[in-house]
């Protein structure tokens, strides 16, 4: 039951009119000539999205950790005390000043101080090191999506 095979339209060769297949739209052509790297509406709300999410978080382990280090790995002092404090509301801080270009290099200091918070306890080292990570993977999102 084969019959004879029609070229429906939109199936054949490409028209002037239709776009061809990889060719940029003209929405992405007035970008700024060429396609959206990421695929997101927002690249730069995204990406501030990313680095406040990620200070956010920093802070809230910050403050949740002080019972924990006190209990299981002993003599924190009030200085270590203040100094998790003290970050965690630089967090906080920053992650609400995101949209503006000096807080990326800010979050990088405030990576560098948690580290340097070791010297208190060798817990803080620990999470320095650990968000450290996390913040480096955060700017090579960052790179990766912005250019």
């Amino acid at each position: 039951m084969t019959g004879p095979v029609e070229e429906r339209p939109g199936k054949g060769a490409p028209t002037e009119d239709a776009p061809t297949e990889g060719a940029p739209t003209e929405d992405a052509q007035a970008e700024g000539g060429g396609q959206r790297r990421s695929g997101l509406r927002n690249p730069d709300k995204a990406v501030r999205g990313l680095g406040a999410g990620t200070l956010a978080l920093e802070a809230l382990v910050l403050l949740l950790a002080i019972q924990p280090i006190r209990v299981v790995g002993g003599d924190l002092s009030g200085a270590a005390i203040a100094a998790i404090v003290a970050l965690a509301v630089a967090c906080v801080a920053l992650a609400g000043q995101m949209k503006r270009a000096w807080a990326w290099h800010a979050g990088t200091v405030l990576q560098g101080l948690l580290l340097l918070s070791g010297l208190l306890h060798w817990s803080l080292f620990a999470l320095g090191v650990m968000f450290a990570l996390v913040w480096a993977y955060a700017l090579h999102v960052r790179r990766v999506i912005l250019g």
